[in-house]
């Protein structure tokens, strides 16, 4: 938790005047269903299924899902594969699956088949964290509870009422300050206007309705279009890079209306899996930007694409080393007066058992940009798959000898920095717990139990071209989350 003293943030007023501004967004699908019916089942269920998945996802699911198991009698009854097909594609639908074909049996040892009212009761279930918990206690049972998902950790720190750096501690923090009377609202109220306006990136602060009340800390406001300059060589670029864990997985999750809201001019994804003609129109021809593909020879594998909005001059596919380039592991672009490359390197794996193969693709990488450097700046970026340094991940003793924190892949880091290349981030944040991907286990991104193992690299000689550096850790969609650099 952050130690500076929270600032006099006027709450009452600001709920005041945001309760009656989102009567007119998208009302929560939870908080739909809660209106249409107070069933604990339901709710608890709707809830689990909504979990980083789209509201219109969540509700055709649990529509389906209660047709064929309208009570907690019915759902056990149900084998496993058969709710994992009523729920797809909700978000990780398998483990959800997993979750509700236990649930019954679960209820049943712990609770004599009853949904039970606490907090602490319901977070003792399969797939109930305290977010879906505090929920249910609130919408279900009209009890006193604070519901935080990332609208609510992430505003309630831009007003500066909570200085706090979890989910977790923010509901803490809520629990001891918030007026009681605004704790089954926040949720439902917040949710709605980070989705409206006050979003994630580029909130809407043109428009904001308690604009005069906010402080704005930490916000990056959207800028206006200027209709009277046009795009040029000269202008600031956002370039920003991501693993998304499986192209077609992330569509589903909303990945062109991520794309849009980012607006970057050149986005590299990593790990793609899919071969060109496995994905959608969509995916091959995204709006405003032109695509450049190296999948791996086997499918559903590794993969890297870049889009980007200006055309480059010469496209490189691979390093021209055999087994690498069949994993489809570099693609750069050359633009006039820089290279791109886009980059994920190995894994060294369990018990480090493809380190020697990610040492030599190490060495082919450094040459390959040493060779470029000489005729332009060279940026890469992409998925490292290793923390350089203790700052750069949660638990640096228990993973010394761990694939992306070993001593020999360190350090090539090393080496590679003393080449002449400069980690943009840290010119620009120093602060730890600052990562960028987080194991889907133990509910590590919500407790920030991770790595920074995604980077933007440039050459010495160019650094001054960088402008800000960012991690983009409220970008959800995978294991990892975008990282970005403005380049001058």
């Amino acid at each position: 938790m952050k130690n500076n003293p929270p600032l006099n943030f006027d709450i009452h007023q600001a709920f005041t005047i945001l309760a009656k501004e989102v009567e007119t967004y998208q009302v929560p699908v939870i908080d739909l269903m809660a209106a249409q019916s107070t069933d604990p089942y339901r709710i608890l269920i709707a809830t689990i299924l909504s979990a980083r998945t789209k509201d219109e996802v969540t509700a055709k699911a649990a529509g389906r899902l209660f047709k064929q198991a309208p009570s907690l009698e019915s759902l056990a009854l149900l084998p496993e594969e058969k709710i994992a097909k009523l729920i797809y594609p909700v978000g990780f639908y398998k483990t959800k699956a997993r979750h509700l074909s236990s649930l019954p049996g679960q209820l049943a040892d712990l609770y004599n088949s009853q949904i039970p009212d606490t907090v602490e009761s319901l977070i003792k279930l399969p797939g109930v964290g305290r977010k879906t918990a505090n929920l249910v206690v609130c919408l279900a049972f009209n009890k006193p509870a604070i519901c935080v998902d990332t609208h609510v950790h992430r505003i309630t720190n831009i007003w500066g009422y909570v200085q706090t750096s979890t989910p977790l501690q923010t509901e803490m923090a809520l629990r001891e300050k918030l007026p009681t009377q605004y704790w089954a609202r926040i949720n439902s109220i917040l949710v709605a206007f980070g989705q409206g306006t006050c979003r994630p990136l580029r909130p809407h602060c043109d428009r904001c309705i308690i604009n005069n009340l906010c402080p704005k800390i930490g916000v990056t406001a959207r800028r206006l279009p200027d209709k009277s300059t046009s795009p040029d060589s000269s202008r600031p670029k956002k370039l920003i890079s991501w693993n998304v864990n499986g192209i077609r997985a992330i569509e589903k999750k909303g990945f062109t209306e991520i794309v849009n809201e980012l607006n970057p001019d050149i986005l590299a994804l990593q790990e793609i899996k899919a071969q060109p003609d496995q994905l959608s129109d969509q995916l091959l021809n995204l709006a405003g930007y032109q695509s450049y593909w190296l999948p791996a020879e086997k499918k559903g594998y590794s993969g890297v694409c870049i889009y980007t909005k200006t055309k480059p001059i010469r496209v490189i596919y691979g390093l021209g080393e055999d087994v690498a380039d069949r994993e489809g592991r570099v693609l750069t672009l050359e633009f006039d007066n820089y290279y791109f490359i886009n980059t994920y390197f190995p894994n060294a794996q369990h018990g480090l058992k493809r380190l020697e193969f990610k040492l030599d693709f190490n060495r082919h990488i450094l040459n390959f940009c040493q060779n470029l450097f000489p005729k332009k700046s060279v940026l890469i970026t992409g998925d490292f798959n290793v923390a350089h340094q203790p700052i750069d991940l949660e638990n640096p003793d228990n993973n010394e000898k761990n694939p992306g924190f070993s001593p020999p892949e360190r350090a090539w880091m090393d080496d590679f920095i003393k080449a002449g290349y400069q980690d943009t981030f840290r010119m620009y944040n120093q602060q730890p717990g600052q990562y960028t991907w987080w194991s889907y286990r133990f509910n590590a991104r919500a407790r920030n139990i991770g790595w920074r193992i995604d980077y933007f690299f440039i050459d010495q000689n160019s650094k001054s071209r960088v402008k800000s550096a960012d991690i983009l850790s409220s970008i959800m969609g995978s294991d990892h989350c975008p990282v970005q650099i403005i380049f001058k």
